[in-house]
């Protein structure tokens, strides 16, 4: 076995269980790695500098092909309602068979941390078959020093190999595709896919895992922090705006995705973005759009037209279409990854269904409650079958990736809440004036002033009514906003037809929300929505 690079030989792929490797490539850096790529034409290069390649089959993560090993440490603690249980002799079955695939081939291999605060960080080595797959998660985590490799130990090892194809039989998985993590051994394998985000998530699906008995509460979120030291955090699934909102020019990014929040404050676990890239302009999103021409940026799916300038309005390999940067290439990003408390948290949606003020404060029990419900919509096309809104309700703003029960995630948030003295604030970045297809996307402009507002307090100073069917207080009035968009129905031309959709979305949270109730106070099941008499 050949080995190339800066590493820990004491704890090379040999240490693992690999033999017969031809060669292992560890630590190398975006040149390299470019030529390899292109070099087995894993990838292109488009103008301006970004690499791009194709994930096949894959255009996203197979949540449904994710499964956690059952032991004695994972038994009793992870919530198996969520993820897919293994057993102890299919993961053994299945490792075995990856060390057994990989004989012969040429790995990649990265030493990175997960997480900007050393007490809590995952030193993680990712073995990955294609050379730019080693690229993304090199610029999705956080990169050592040099010096620091010839005595990396890794505590989680991630195998990554997408011609792998799983047996079901053999390996107690549900198709040719599989993410199986072993918390005990601290083994993750992905195998039938070439998507890379199943990489960087499954160091966050560790994380989420490992943190909440440390104290920390880990998040689906991005991050950003305030000449006055002050930091805010917004949760929100794909698509609701995380990275778009957080990359704001007069305030200081941590980060676009993972975070956690220690006793000590807040820290991005990741050293990169990975950004939807969908309808991406530069008059919009000026910051990330100039990532795109960037050398060491990965876009997957992302389609070139005949002089290699992407389109990034053309959907047709995916609605899913991503980029992957490092994190300074953000002119504002932090060079430390770390915070102060957060002054403010912001959970975003997407209300497809038009209905949702686009701003709200919470209290105590209301986050709890939208927390743990964690509301979105898919709109029509973006899904096949999917022709209307379709709610979504994701628990903790990231179901796919709690390995704990939400209450974990939930208790941990409240006290943290309480303790620090949070503003929350719900956040629609959807629809206004109709639902999908009748009305419009929420002007971005209008987000990021009240957005703005809010977090430098003189929100709090308006006047706020009570929206009748979330219980929610709306502000009635914000400088620079039109003051019908904060007042829905007002958008509307039909209030009849507004009335039935709000009904309709009440119902689907209250119908959702029933499996959180044994777990919940009577404080946080009365902040449920319900269609109040004033409204009728």
């Amino acid at each position: 076995m050949k080995q190339l690079g800066d590493f820990n030989p004491a704890y090379g792929a040999d240490k693992f269980g690999f033999t017969d490797l031809k060669q292992v490539a560890y630590n190398f850096d975006a040149p390299f790695l470019y030529e390899e790529a292109m070099q087995r034409r894993e990838a292109v290069l488009a103008k301006g500098g970004a690499i791009v390649a194709e994930t096949g089959q894959h255009t996203g993560r197979s949540p449904k092909d994710k499964f956690v090993v059952d032991d004695a440490v994972t038994h009793d603690s992870v919530w198996w309602d969520n993820n897919g249980k293994m057993s102890k002799e299919h993961f053994d079955t299945l490792l075995a068979d990856f060390l057994s695939h990989a004989k012969g081939k040429e790995l990649f291999a990265q030493d990175l941390y997960g997480g900007a605060d050393q007490t809590f960080r995952v030193k993680t080595r990712v073995f990955t078959e294609y050379a730019w797959h080693s690229l993304f998660i090199r610029t999705m985590l956080i990169r050592p020093d040099r010096s620091e490799l010839v005595s990396f130990v890794p505590d989680l090892t991630i195998v990554d190999l997408p011609s792998f194809r799983a047996d079901p039989k053999r390996h107690g998985c549900r198709t040719e595709t599989v993410i199986a993590i072993d918390f005990s051994r601290k083994i993750v394998l992905i195998g039938g896919t070439s998507y890379a985000g199943e990489m960087k998530k499954s160091v966050f699906s560790y994380l989420n895992f490992v943190l909440p008995a440390q104290g920390v509460m880990p998040m689906h979120c991005s991050a950003n922090v305030g000449d006055k030291n002050d930091s805010a955090v917004f949760f929100g699934l794909s698509g609701t705006g995380k990275t778009t909102l957080s990359a704001d020019p007069e305030r200081t990014l941590l980060g676009d995705d993972e975070h956690g929040w220690s006793k000590d404050g807040i820290f991005n676990f990741e050293g990169g973005c990975y950004a939807k890239a969908i309808k991406l302009s530069e008059e919009a999103e000026p910051e990330i759009f100039a990532t795109t021409k960037m050398f060491g940026t990965v876009m997957e799916n992302v389609v070139l037209d005949a002089n290699r300038v992407p389109d990034f309005d053309d959907a047709s390999k995916t609605e899913n279409t991503r980029i992957a940067y490092p994190l300074d290439f953000i002119p504002n990003a932090s060079a430390t990854g770390r915070a102060t408390h957060p002054k403010n948290i912001v959970m975003l949606t997407c209300d497809a269904f038009g209905v949702l003020p686009p701003i709200a404060k919470l209290d105590p029990s209301q986050a709890m409650y939208h927390f743990l419900s964690g509301y979105t919509a898919k709109v029509a096309g973006t899904e096949k079958g999917v022709t209307e809104p379709q709610a979504t309700f994701s628990t903790c703003f990231g179901a796919p990736f709690m390995p704990r029960h939400p209450s974990v995630y939930g208790n941990l948030l409240r006290d943290l809440i309480a303790r620090h003295h949070v503003d929350c604030w719900l956040v629609n970045t959807g629809w206004t004036g109709g639902k999908y297809g009748v009305g419009r996307r929420m002007p971005i402009r209008v987000t990021r002033r009240l957005l703005r507002a809010a977090l430098d307090g003189s929100l709090s100073k308006e006047h706020f009514r009570t929206d009748p069917y979330f219980g929610l207080a709306v502000p009635t009035s914000v400088p620079g906003v039109e003051p019908h968009i904060l007042d829905p129905v007002k958008t509307w031309q039909s209030k009849a037809e507004f009335v039935e959709t709000a009904k309709k979305l009440v119902g689907m949270f209250r119908e959702n929300f029933v499996k959180f109730e044994p777990h919940v106070d009577e404080e946080v099941k009365g902040a449920a929505p319900i269609v109040r008499i004033a409204a009728e």
